[in-house]
């Protein structure tokens, strides 16, 4: 079987760590795995981060001004470069933008990677990667959030029954209900932030988990990448790796829950047995045997997709049970976490484009809330007028078992904020804003942030 040894190969075609050793064709495959496409994904990334971390050379004398500006020209072509290509010989983006520099700038593209383990260089590319992609889901969310809220609005005085164990249980409206959707959006965007701090710590100084024997600019390089902190034990560094990531797809485990919630509901609404919504044409599809079939698939696949989360999750969380500092099973959990984010995003857009299209049939819902759902508002009557509950309940229970269901004559809802006469669209509208504005603020800082590092001048 042939091998490969590093001593007789070119540097622009050895991996970071090769020196003397041979090297199995077979064991590279399986080592290197999927590594060339998840990682192309991250060279924006790693140019943010290279240039960050080649500035803070600057500060203790690896690299001089001029050295850096060469450096920092040569790695903003990259961004604009749609060619560019990992082989699966240099395993992974840090290789095959180190490789590219040193075949440009010579000894000055070999300087770069002083006090950086591709340990800590791997989780400043993840870390600055799931800010930039956080930011997108939490925007996602509340777009989301906003477009149930404003069908609820439209929906409010639509009356339709609440259902506990899937059987019909208490008046409620169409907007009461669309509101609690918009709700677990917002609720959401909530855990996404909180993920985007966990995120939001520079792994940059930690080296391979023990430091660097370099004074190295630990604060001064998170500044500049768009950091808010630096984390600060570089053991921890590396441990954190598979939490940060399970934090993560955590988050999206949760909204996916969500979003497969509302799924349901649409496809139980849907039907005929319902009848209470009709989803647009566009969203269905056709029988290859039923010509008059529309089938909820969009509806449907997302409710699938959320299914896929906690899968996702679990591997996460099994492969980071490990002993402290690095170890090579990391390098899987980049399959389940660009999977998940990418799968969110789909979703959120899915789900956002629907409530405007969806036809509301009002008189199907009116004629759902049958005599038999009030039961509970007459007992409450009773108690109003000073009967115990429990007496008010027994006293209710016979004539709403015997009772025909036909549709209750007149409907009276509570109307405290959050309850069904009063979704508290207001309140909802406030967080959601509140939320927007953060998320804005947050991307206006980090577009600016990694502008300024294109003509960075340390």
């Amino acid at each position: 079987m042939k091998t490969s040894s590093a001593a007789t190969m070119p540097a622009d075609k050895r991996k970071l760590w090769e020196t003397g050793s041979n090297l199995d064709p077979l064991v590279e495959r399986y080592t290197v795995g999927d590594d060339p496409v998840h990682d192309l994904r991250l060279l924006p990334y790693e140019v943010y981060g290279s240039l960050a971390h080649a500035a803070g050379l600057v500060k203790i004398g690896v690299l001089t001004k001029a050295e850096f500006a060469a450096v920092r020209v040569e790695l903003a072509t990259y961004l604009e470069d749609s060619a560019f290509r990992i082989a699966r010989e240099q395993e992974d983006v840090h290789t095959a933008v180190e490789q590219r520099l040193t075949a440009k700038l010579g000894e000055v593209g070999s300087k770069v990677h002083a006090g950086r383990s591709r340990n800590d260089q791997v989780q400043m590319c993840l870390r600055l990667y799931l800010k930039d992609r956080l930011l997108k889901v939490h925007t996602l969310a509340v777009v989301a959030a906003k477009a149930w809220s404003d069908f609820g609005r439209a929906h409010s005085e639509t009356l339709v029954p609440g259902y506990t164990h899937l059987q019909r249980a208490m008046p409620t409206t169409l907007g009461h209900w669309a509101a609690s959707h918009a709700e677990a959006l917002v609720e959401n965007a909530r855990l996404l932030r909180a993920a985007y701090v966990e995120a939001d710590a520079c792994p940059l100084g930690s080296a391979a988990g023990y430091g660097a024997n370099l004074p190295l600019r630990r604060a001064y390089v998170a500044k500049v990448a768009g950091f808010g902190r630096v984390q600060r034990n570089t053991l921890r560094v590396q441990t954190s790796r598979p939490r940060l990531e399970a934090v993560v797809l955590s988050a999206l485990t949760v909204l996916a829950r969500d979003l497969g919630v509302l799924a349901e509901d649409l496809c139980l609404y849907a039907t005929a047995e319902f009848g209470y919504i009709k989803l647009p044409d566009s969203f269905t599809t056709g029988s290859s045997i039923m010509p008059q079939k529309r089938n909820p698939d969009v509806v449907e696949l997302t409710r699938a997709r959320a299914a896929l989360f906690p899968g996702w999750l679990a591997q996460s969380l099994a492969l980071g049970a490990r002993s402290s500092g690095y170890h090579r099973d990391y390098q899987l959990g980049k399959g389940p976490l660009f999977a998940a984010l990418g799968t969110a995003e789909d979703m959120l857009e899915m789900l956002t484009r629907l409530p405007g299209g969806l036809a509301v049939r009002a008189d199907r819902c009116r004629a759902a809330v049958t005599e038999d759902t009030l039961a509970t508002a007459k007992a409450l009557a009773l108690v109003k007028k000073g009967m115990p509950f429990r007496e008010a309940y027994r006293r209710v229970a016979d004539a709403a078992r015997q009772a025909d269901p036909k549709p209750a004559a007149s409907v009276e809802l509570p109307d405290y904020e959050g309850a069904p006469g009063n979704p508290g669209f207001d309140a909802l509208d406030r967080d959601r804003k509140a939320a927007t504005l953060w998320g804005r603020g947050e991307r206006a800082h980090l577009s600016s942030t990694w502008a300024e590092l294109l003509t960075l001048k340390p």
